[in-house]
């Protein structure tokens, strides 16, 4: 195996050959813009996936547990709540569909009553919050999204009014007025526009509810991804009177919509490198050609067939290696300047972001680098095995 080495860097500093110089340095450039591109655009999609998620479970609780005709004496269940193992902190809610009056128009909205005191310790809205904290929140005041501010001018201190509707009651009390108490930006668009926040006690006179009914009860967990096994356990628990859907489950076709396209754009970068090893085959193919008499004088002094297919296998696998190593250097280098120095700018009034998010994890490039070493592989399979069955005494009549 050592002359087999040592001929394949032989053939692959071919500094006499010219020719074979420039070709050996294509196919390396190949694979690594290859390679390069692969870890970016994976980085990059990594990256908005690791955003929404964050976003998406910083603006809802990880799981919710609900019933169609509202959650009564609610108070015992969230006691039974907190005692399940992975249950860091509860917080009731009651939710409904009601509409902003604004210029003679009516727009439908999503309102969310909450309890001041325990909802921060649930989502991430004091983060949202422009100043201030949920717990602050007072019953006549309402917390909106910084689209919806936008789009229809309010600022902190400003009076709207909300329409509940199908009250059950006639004449007065279907109309509610609130003073703008607090804008956030959770950097979800839907969110932002659409849902309103509210105290419990508003929430519950509004749709007319006692006040120990409510929609549901949130639950935050020490750890996000055991959100499947704290349903089994709550479902044991309580049993399977209850609706309860965890944060994946909400947003269940949105993440296998962002998992499809990260892994077709894995198969269509890889096509990059497939094209790429392309070269490798033909730089062994124009190597073999110009190295018959070569190879026949070697056979000649007794070097085995396996011998002859070791020494362009090993030459392929290095021009393969090379590439590999230099994309990876290229290709980790860069994502890291995009996440520190953000370079592209996006637009705000599109993405909800003002910079591409990045994020390498070691799974990602580890697949990147195997499926560019596979394919490398693969490419000198044919022009070994070519090399390996040329006859010593023809190679040398016809060199």
């Amino acid at each position: 195996m050592g002359f087999s080495i040592w001929m394949a860097f032989r053939y692959l500093n071919a500094k006499k050959d010219k020719f074979l110089a420039v070709i050996n340095f294509v196919s390396v450039a190949g694979i690594t813009i290859g390679v390069a591109a692969l870890i970016i655009v994976i980085g990059v999609m990594s990256g908005f996936d690791h955003d929404l998620r964050e976003k998406i479970v910083g603006a809802n609780a990880h799981v919710s547990v609900e019933r169609e005709s509202g959650l009564k004496q609610y108070k015992e269940l969230d006691g039974k709540l907190k005692d399940v193992a992975g249950v860091t902190a509860t917080t009731p809610y009651v939710h409904g569909n009601v509409f902003l009056e604004s210029t003679q128009r009516a727009v439908s909205l999503i309102l969310r009553g909450v309890n001041p005191a325990t909802e921060g310790s649930v989502t991430k809205i004091d983060q949202y919050l422009d100043k201030g904290r949920i717990a602050d929140l007072k019953d006549n005041e309402v917390v909106i999204g910084s689209q919806l501010a936008s789009f229809y001018g309010y600022q902190p201190g400003d009076e709207l009014t909300i329409i509940a509707p199908a009250s059950g009651v006639a004449g007065e009390g279907w109309r509610f007025k609130f003073k703008v108490g607090g804008i956030f930006t959770s950097g979800m668009y839907d969110y932002d526009m659409n849902l309103i926040i509210v105290s419990l006690a508003q929430a519950q006179a509004i749709f007319h509810v006692g006040p120990d009914v409510v929609t549901g009860i949130g639950l935050k967990l020490k750890n996000p991804e055991t959100a499947s096994q704290v349903k089994a356990d709550i479902y044991n628990i309580l049993g399977y009177s209850f609706l309860v859907r965890t944060w994946m489950e909400q947003n269940a076709n949105f993440f296998a919509a962002l998992a499809l396209e990260k892994i077709a754009m894995f198969i269509i970068l890889t096509l990059i490198v497939l094209v790429a090893s392309f070269n490798i085959v033909s730089t062994l193919i124009v190597t073999v050609t110009s190295k018959v008499k070569d190879i026949g004088t070697l056979m000649a002094l007794g070097a085995s067939r396996k011998m002859i297919r070791a020494i362009f296998t090993i030459q392929g696998l290095a021009i393969g290696l090379s590439g590999t190593f230099w994309g990876f250097a290229l290709g980790v280098g860069l994502s890291l300047l995009l996440k520190k120095y953000h370079f592209v700018e996006l637009p705000q009034d599109i993405y909800y972001i003002k910079h591409l998010p990045v994020l390498i994890q070691a799974s990602d490039v580890g697949c990147i680098v195997g499926a560019a070493m596979a394919i490398t592989y693969a490419a000198t399979i044919y022009p070994a095995f070519k090399a390996s069955r040329l006859e010593p005494v023809e190679a040398l009549r016809y060199a």
